[in-house]
């Protein structure tokens, strides 16, 4: 018996309707994103795994799919490293290439690789699958797209700002109904590292910290004591557990909490600059939140840090970002700034789907679908189809004179808008009888009127 065929776990198939609604999605993010300003370019969906490896840190590196050398390189293999236990550099031997992680160390390769060719400040955007091997479950998989726009060269705050009208705009087009931009700024963070003696170990404390609406704050002090931070730590970030009110009061908090560390009034300053500008713009829907809690991205954010999640949905945060002034010195090119932001499409087509927030007309395969029911009667219905397809209307007939309920079925199961119906009587008038679907409404239109009605000349 053959084996039933099936996927890899972390992976989809799409359906035509599927596809669909996240070109819908896709093609949101996109219109926006050149609205801003942005130039869309593509890298390889794989690197050398020496341009990947070591730039996520030690878990995100756990979770690049390597690709496994072929041919004559296989013969690299270090079997001693493997003898040794060292699987490292046995990995390294055997795997010189790695599906991509993100696109964000892609593209800081890409600005060293083409910087001769580029006009800075440079905006970019990419829309591309990225893989990860990760533990699928809801709205996590490893095979998925991200919608990256990030500009290089310039340090304003100028583009944080809009970064956060871009969230707003694209999650509004959508009908997003309820979701929060989430700030913070690495300065902070390092900050609070600073004032609390734990400079050496702020990766390790953003991080406990981080999880704080996940396991909670005994959690994270517990978290905290095994990876050796003080009590005395411990005890003066306390008060950022519970840090409540409006986004005033809580950078006055933190004005306050941090006015002995340069680096954290720097962070403050950056954010109270980026509140103000947002504040004179106006968001359409969307709520921006200082959240001190937030760290995502440590590895290279060194300035602002963006999260955003739909309230109301169980599915995580759906895009993310922030600022990383040296990413691109990993490849050699010191002192470049950058920011961007990560759309992630696949998050944001479940929260619509899980909210039923897809227009209606999405799915609509056919606008017009011509009943068979003969050779002469195709033979006349032909022209008119190379017509309409030639104004844009998406028009086909029925490929045989099948009986009509099968070929009634047909246009049910391909969501047609109109069925059109050509007999005997319809070829004496020259004319169509053209039933909308949706609304049971039938009539028979001249050939004129029928074009006329498309607005077809």
């Amino acid at each position: 018996m053959a084996k039933k065929p099936s996927i890899p776990k972390g992976t989809r198939d799409f359906l035509p309707t599927e596809v669909q609604r996240r070109n819908y999605i896709f093609g949101t993010i996109r219109r926006t994103f050149e609205k801003y300003g942005f130039a869309p370019i593509e890298t390889p969906s794989f690197e050398l795994s020496s341009t990947l490896m070591g730039k996520y840190g030690e878990e995100g590196d756990r979770l690049i799919f390597r690709i496994l050398n072929s041919g004559e390189k296989v013969k690299k293999a270090d079997i001693s490293a493997l003898s040794e236990d060292n699987l490292p550099r046995f990995a390294n031997s055997i795997s010189e290439k790695a599906l991509r992680y993100d696109l964000t160390v892609p593209f800081a390769r890409f600005v060293v690789q083409h910087q001769h060719e580029l006009t800075f400040p440079f905006k970019r955007y990419q829309i591309q699958p990225v893989w990860r091997a990760d533990r699928p479950q809801k709205g996590r998989y490893q095979e998925f797209f991200q919608c990256d726009a990030d500009v290089v060269g310039n340090d304003s705050l100028l583009f944080e700002v809009d970064f956060i009208q871009l969230f707003d705009e694209v999650l509004t087009a959508l009908q997003l109904p309820d979701f929060s931009i989430k700030i913070n700024n690495r300065k902070i963070l390092s900050g609070i590292a600073e004032v609390t003696n734990e400079e050496d170990h702020i990766v390790t404390m953003t991080v406990a910290i981080d999880k704080l609406d996940k396991i909670g704050q005994e959690g994270v002090e517990n978290e905290l004591r095994e990876k050796g931070i003080s009590e005395n730590a411990i005890t003066a970030i306390r008060p950022l557990f519970e840090l409540t009110g409006n986004n005033e009061e809580m950078i006055g908090f933190m004005r306050d909490f941090l006015k002995t560390s340069e680096v954290g009034t720097q962070g403050v300053q950056e954010l109270v600059e980026v509140f103000e500008k947002t504040s004179l713009l106006g968001l359409e829907r969307g709520k921006l939140e200082f959240d001190v809690t937030l760290a995502r991205g440590l590895n290279y954010y060194t300035g602002a840090i963006f999260e955003v999640k739909a309230n109301g949905v169980n599915i995580g945060s759906i895009c993310g970002g922030g600022r990383y002034d040296d990413l691109t010195g990993l490849f050699g090119k010191k002192g470049l700034s950058g920011v961007g932001i990560s759309f992630g499409a696949d998050r944001i087509y479940d929260v619509l789907e899980e909210l039923e927030l897809f227009p209606d007309d999405i799915g609509h395969e056919l606008d017009l679908f011509f009943v068979n029911f003969g050779e002469r009667e195709s033979l006349y219905c032909l022209p008119i189809i190379k017509k309409l397809r030639n104004a844009g209307l998406k028009a086909e007939i029925y490929p045989s004179d099948a009986k009509l309920k099968k070929q009634f079925k047909y246009a049910d199961d391909r969501k047609v808008q109109y069925t059109a119906i050509a007999g005997q009587s319809e070829i004496d008038n020259q004319s169509i009888t053209l039933k909308n679907m949706q609304t049971g409404h039938q009539e028979e239109l001249h050939l004129d009127a029928l074009y006329k009605k498309f607005s077809i000349a």
